[in-house]
């Protein structure tokens, strides 16, 4: 069956040399704006393709203002202190997610809780949060704060999991009922929708990733999204060195962050933006070609649940066990075709292994069972 599989793969990308996860594609104006940005000479943190990117991103996750990053990991970390985490404080993530998340909360000096995904959507789960916050949870006139540490859980950091939204609307409620603002970690999900709504534009913050790998890339870089327009102002404020306006004088009367997006890269991001609307209609025929294959072959292919729209950026397939798992990774990237295991779950790293956590049942599972497979824009 895992040749019938390997074969497929292949014939969708008509090759036979190395067929990666997600590779960039550039089809349109990518080599037009670069030698335009370097005409210019403005290949820095300052110039016009880095103001077109934040209109783009603003249009496409319907907010009102974006600040470009340098990465998702500065996004996250910068959209985390502007919700008002400090140090000592803690920020309620999931377990199954990549590493970015839970260094943005320490790089900040907060401590992570991590708590069980859904098995559906594999994003964190709105009823482990609730069953958390009834146990540990303790509402004081300045928010909630952790009855077992003493110290305040400043933010809830969902992670939307390739591509797959959260159940926002649970999640916001029992959000809201702790009086814990919501930072939306949509660093995979920029093009996905929740009831109608983009990623991104839930929380009081959104951020997002630009890296090689992403649906649309900028080389590198990240975004920082927000309906709140005066939040937007200081987040362009704290990643530009927390400088105070002046024609020719440097005064800075905060510690502020050098995270400012290159011009450079909003040239090669702007092209890319210019294309989603073709990227995800690629994707998404290639996720139903796959769900139609791998439904014949009785396994199962992860597709958006009720009331959603992936971008479908790392598609995956889930193995019935153990030894079929291993099995598929092996076979797979032995025929130079490129599969990949979920990530280690963070309770397990050494420097996050004495962090609070719950039982993690689903997430163990899907740590066993979840395999990315080729999901490139063909």
């Amino acid at each position: 069956m895992y040749k019938e599989i390997i074969e497929l793969i292949k014939t969708k990308y008509n090759s036979d040399n190395y067929i990666c996860l997600h590779e960039p594609v550039f089809r349109g104006n990518e080599k037009k704006y670069l030698e335009e940005c370097i005409d210019s000479t403005y290949v820095s943190s300052v110039g016009p393709f880095v103001d077109k990117f934040e209109i783009l991103i603003n249009e496409i996750t319907k907010t009102n203002r974006t600040t470009a990053v340098v990465n998702g990991t500065a996004a996250i970390q910068v959209g985390l202190k502007l919700v008002g985490v400090d140090k000592g404080d803690e920020v309620i993530t999931q377990a199954l997610t990549f590493v970015a998340t839970a260094n943005a909360i320490a790089y900040n000096n907060a401590h992570p809780i991590f708590l069980d995904v859904d098995f559906d959507t594999m994003g964190l789960s709105p009823k482990a949060v609730s069953d958390f916050l009834d146990e540990f949870g303790q509402l004081r006139y300045d928010g909630c704060y952790n009855k077992s540490t003493g110290r305040k859980i400043s933010a809830c950091l969902p992670m939307h999991t390739f591509g797959f939204p959260v159940h926002l609307d649970e999640l916001i409620k029992v959000c809201n009922l702790w009086k814990i603002p919501i930072v939306e970690d949509a660093a995979e999900s920029l093009g996905s929708q929740y009831k109608g709504m983009p990623t991104g534009s839930f929380g009081e913050v959104g951020a997002f990733s630009f890296n090689g790998n992403k649906i649309v890339t900028a080389g590198a870089g990240g975004a920082i999204t927000t309906k709140n327009k005066a939040l937007g102002e200081r987040a362009k404020f704290l990643t530009t060195t927390a400088k105070e306006p002046h024609p020719f004088e440097f005064i800075h009367n905060e510690i502020g962050y050098n995270f400012r997006m290159p011009n450079i890269n909003a040239a090669l991001g702007c092209a890319q933006l210019e294309q989603l609307p073709s990227f995800l209609e690629n994707k998404r025929n290639l996720a139903k070609d796959y769900e139609i294959f791998f439904k014949q072959k009785g396994i199962k292919f992860r597709s958006e649940t009720k009331d959603t729209k992936a971008n479908y950026w790392l598609m995956c397939i889930e193995l019935e066990n153990k030894t079929d798992y291993n099995k598929f990774l092996k076979e797979t990237n032995s025929s130079n075709v490129m599969t990949r295991p979920v990530w280690e779950l963070m309770s397990k790293l050494p420097m996050y292994s004495h962090c609070q956590r719950d039982s993690q049942k689903n997430s163990k599972i899907l740590k066993d069972r979840i395999v990315n497979i080729p999901s490139g824009v063909r």
